[in-house]
């Protein structure tokens, strides 16, 4: 009887606590990788920007 208690009780326990793993994967696949991905996209086209811009001006330098 108490060996039946605590397997159900173990059960119930696990259940909740491997749907949370579950849910934190899922959030993380869907929420928190796109936003790494948008901002690393985001330092790459200022970082390219910034080099276009200082290329640019030292054309313009070299010209005058």
């Amino acid at each position: 009887m108490v060996d039946t208690l605590y397997l159900a009780a173990v059960t119930l326990l696990f259940v909740p606590w491997a749907y949370g793993l579950y849910a934190l994967a899922r959030d993380g696949k869907n929420r928190f990788l796109p936003l790494a991905r948008q901002y690393l996209r985001g330092r790459r086209n200022l970082e390219e920007q910034a080099e276009a811009e200082a290329e640019r001006e030292e054309q313009e330098r070299q010209l005058y």
